[in-house]
C-alpha cells in the first residue's frame, strides 16, 4: 500500500537545494537489504514445501522452485527460488534416491534445510543444503494409505478382481505409449508366440503430471467398444519410482476398479506396487510378463483341450472295443432267432397271404360300387354350383352400375358446397359485409404493434379506398 504521506518527488523539487537527501543506489540498498537478512535471521531453518518446479543445468547446479499450497482451495500461498549448488547436488540426491527409491523431482512434498539469500543482482533465494527423505517417505505414504482407505471406504477396491478371466483371451486392448519399449517387447512376444492375438493399441502418456488424465482419457475410449476385447492392458518400460507417481492417484485407481474389464498391469517396477497395481485385476511386474502371462495361459487352454481330446478319443475307442464284443454276441444270437422266426413267419404268411387274397377281391367289389355312387352325386353338386354362380354373376352389373351412381352424386354434392364455400369467403363479399383492409408498403397490416408513428396506411372499402398516416 502507498503512504498518501511519504513524501514525492514534487517535495523534494521545491526544497532548496541543501535540504535534499542523499540518494543511494540501488546495489547499496540491496546490500544493506542482504546485511540485515544476515544479521537478523539463523544460519538455516527446516522447510517444508513442494517442489513445483526442478531443473538441473548444464553446470551442475540444480534450481528448484519451492510452493506452498492452501490445503482447502489448493491455490499458491506462498513461492521461493531454490539452489542446490554442485558440490552438494550429487550427495543430497543420492542420499534422497537410497532412502526413498525415487528420484528428487518436481511433485513431491520435502523438509529441506536452507538458508535464506539475498544477492544484489538475483535477489532473494534459498540455499538448500540438506534434504529430510523420512519426510517425503512420510508424505507419501501418508498421501498412499489416504487413497487407498477411500478406495475401500467406497467399496470400489476388489470390484476389478471379481471380474471373470475369460477362458480364452485373444483381444487385447493396451494402454501404453506408441514409443515405450516395453510396448514393443509386449507386441513381439506375442506375435513369436504362435498364437493369433488381436492387439489395438489406445496410446496414453506414461510419465509425468499428466498421467492420470492421459490414461482415463484411453480406458474411457475402450469402454466405449468393451464388447470388442477380452481384457485391458496397461504397460510401461522400467523407470525411476518417481516416474510411478502419476499411477498413485485416486481417480485412476478408481477408474481402473470399476472398469467393465479385467485389467492387467505390467508397470514395469518390480519392488514397488502402484495403486492401480493393488486394485487391477491382475498385476505382473513387466510388460514382457504380462506377454508370457496371456501366452502361458493360452497354452494352458490349449494343453487343456488337447488332454481332453486324447481322453476323449481314448473313451471312444474303449466304448468301440466292447461295442465291437457285444455286436458279436448279438449278431450270433439274432442269427439264430433269425432263423427260427424266418421259419415260423414263413407259416403265417402262406396262411395270411390265402386269406389276404379272399377279403382283397372282395373289397375291390365293395370300393368300385362306392366309387360309382359318389361319381353320380359330385356330377350333381357341380351342376348345381355352376347355375348358383351364374345368377350370381348375373347380379353383378347392377350392383356396379347403382354404386357409380352414388358415387358421383355424392361427388356432385361435395363440388357444390365447395362452390359456396368459396363465394361466402371471397373478398368482395367480406368488404361488402363492413370490413376493411389496411396495408403498409402494398402489404396487409395484422398487428398495430408492427407500425410506427409517420406510416402511410391505405384502407380499402367495398367502394373507394382512404390513406391515413399513424400518429
Amino acid at each position: 500500500m502507498i503512504d498518501p504521506f511519504a513524501p514525492t518527488y514534487q517535495d523534494f523539487e521545491h526544497e532548496p537545494q541543501q535540504t535534499k537527501p542523499r540518494a543511494i543506489t540501488l546495489f547499496e540498498l540491496n546490500s544493506r537489504v542482504r546485511a540485515t537478512l544476515r544479521q537478523t535471521m539463523a544460519d538455516c531453518y527446516w522447510v517444508v514445501a513442494e517442489i513445483s518446479e526442478l531443473r538441473v543445468a548444464s553446470n551442475g547446479h540444480c534450481y528448484i522452485e519451492f510452493v506452498q499450497k492452501d490445503e482447502a482451495s489448493g491455490s499458491l500461498v506462498a513461492k521461493s527460488r531454490a539452489n542446490i549448488w554442485r558440490q552438494n547436488y550429487v550427495m543430497i540426491t543420492s542420499h534422497f534416491e537410497r532412502a526413498t527409491g525415487q528420484r528428487l523431482d518436481a511433485g513431491i512434498k520435502v523438509m529441506a534445510c536452507v538458508v535464506p539469500e539475498f544477492h544484489e543482482l538475483y535477489g532473494f533465494s534459498l540455499n538448500v543444503i540438506d534434504v529430510d527423505p523420512t519426510y517425503t517417505m512420510g508424505d507419501l505414504a501418508a498421501r498412499r494409505k489416504e487413497i487407498i482407505r477411500q478406495l475401500e471406504a467406497d467399496g470400489v477396491m476388489n470390484l476389478n478382481k471379481e471380474l471373470p478371466l475369460p477362458r480364452v483371451i485373444s483381444r487385447v486392448a493396451v494402454v501404453s505409449s506408441a514409443t515405450a519399449a516395453g510396448y514393443g517387447d509386449f507386441c513381439n512376444q506375442l506375435q513369436q508366440s504362435g498364437y493369433d492375438f488381436t492387439v489395438e493399441l489406445f496410446p496414453a502418456i506414461m510419465q509425468g503430471d499428466r498421467v492420470e488424465q492421459s490414461v482415463i482419457a484411453a480406458l474411457d475410449r475402450i469402454a466405449a467398444q468393451a464388447g470388442e476385447w477380452d481384457v485391458v492392458v496397461i504397460i510401461r518400460g522400467g523407470g525411476a519410482t518417481t516416474d510411478l507417481n502419476g499411477f498413485d492417484t485416486y481417480m485412476l485407481a478408481a477408474n481402473v476398479a470399476q472398469f467393465p474389464l479385467p485389467v492387467l498391469t505390467g508397470i514395469g517396477h518390480e519392488r514397488d506396487d502402484t495403486i492401480i497395481d493393488l486394485v487391477a485385476h491382475t498385476r505382473l511386474k513387466t510388460p514382457t510378463a504380462v506377454a508370457a502371462f496371456l501366452i502361458e495361459r493360452r497354452g494352458n487352454e490349449l494343453a487343456m483341450l488337447k488332454a481332453l481330446q486324447n481322453r476323449l478319443l481314448q473313451a471312444v475307442q474303449q466304448r468301440l472295443q466292447r461295442e465291437d464284443q457285444r455286436l458279436s454276441l448279438l449278431a450270433q444270437r439274432a442269427n439264430y432267432a433269425a432263423m427260427q422266426q424266418v421259419a415260423r413267419r414263413r407259416q403265417r404268411f402262406d396262411s395270411v397271404s390265402h386269406r389276404f387274397e379272399l377279403a382283397s377281391s372282395r373289397y375291390v367289389s365293395r370300393q368300385r360300387e362306392c366309387v360309382l355312387k359318389l361319381g353320380a352325386k359330385l356330377e350333381l353338386l357341380i351342376q348345381s354350383r355352376l347355375q348358383q354362380q351364374q345368377g350370381a354373376l348375373d347380379r353383378y352389373p347392377q350392383r356396379l352400375r347403382n354404386a357409380v351412381d352414388r358415387v358421383l352424386l355424392q361427388a356432385h354434392h361435395r363440388h357444390d358446397m365447395l362452390q359456396r364455400s368459396i363465394k361466402l369467403a371471397a373478398p368482395d363479399r367480406i368488404l361488402a359485409m363492413g370490413f376493411s383492409i389496411t396495408t403498409h408498403n402494398g402489404k396487409t397490416v395484422r398487428d398495430a404493434a408492427t407500425l410506427k408513428p409517420g406510416d402511410e396506411l391505405l384502407t380499402r372499402f367495398h367502394t373507394g379506398q382512404a390513406k391515413s398516416v399513424v400518429e
